[in-house]
């Protein structure tokens, strides 16, 4: 399962949490309730891809990861400029048995 583009976006009001930790916290939930639709959990995670607007978001990113459980190979990638002007976004490869 390819999840891609997952941003801190509150499905309750389509639009971005307001507060960096907030976040990058949602685009984890967000990025956990696609792979539940297709069967996959957070620990079925194969490989991460984090885009930051700055390297300094690293150990947030680092801190939110560890709390969902997760530990996959991890690509983190400085970016001049993301969708909406958003800090941060998450694409993993997700394991999911038939």
């Amino acid at each position: 399962v390819y999840v891609a583009g997952m941003r801190g976006i509150d499905p309750a009001t389509t639009t971005l949490v307001p507060d960096v930790e907030g976040r990058v916290r949602q685009a984890f939930l967000n990025m956990r309730h696609v792979a539940a639709s297709e069967g996959a959990t957070l620990a079925d995670c194969a490989r991460l891809v984090v885009y930051v607007v700055d390297m300094d978001l690293r150990p947030l990113v680092n801190r939110i990861q560890v709390e969902f459980g997760m530990s996959p190979p991890r690509t983190i990638v400085e970016v001049a400029r993301l969708n909406q002007d958003d800090i941060f976004e998450v694409e993993g490869t997700f394991y999911a048995p038939l």
